[in-house]
């Protein structure tokens, strides 16, 4: 019944998303030590990744990473 109640706050709609939605939920409302969780859990995945397919699955976020790595160089040469 609150989701009708007008005086309620609008929630963003991204957080209607199932997975990127809860995370972002938990970021901006949840425990503060949220953010050292996630990085934890993010590089966890990656060694399971690593440990499951081996050296393409430490070499493609470097790959993917580039574009980003390109843009923030063009930036800084720009002042």
């Amino acid at each position: 019944m609150a989701a009708l109640d007008p005086s309620s706050t609008p929630r963003p709609l991204i957080w209607r998303v199932p997975v990127l939605g809860a995370i972002l939920r938990e970021w901006a409302e949840g425990d503060e030590d949220f953010p050292m969780m996630l990085v934890i859990a993010v590089v966890s995945l990656w060694g399971i990744a690593i440990l499951t397919w081996g050296l393409p699955a430490l070499y493609l976020p470097a790959v993917a990473f580039v574009p980003v790595m390109f843009t923030i160089l063009i930036l800084i040469t720009q002042g």
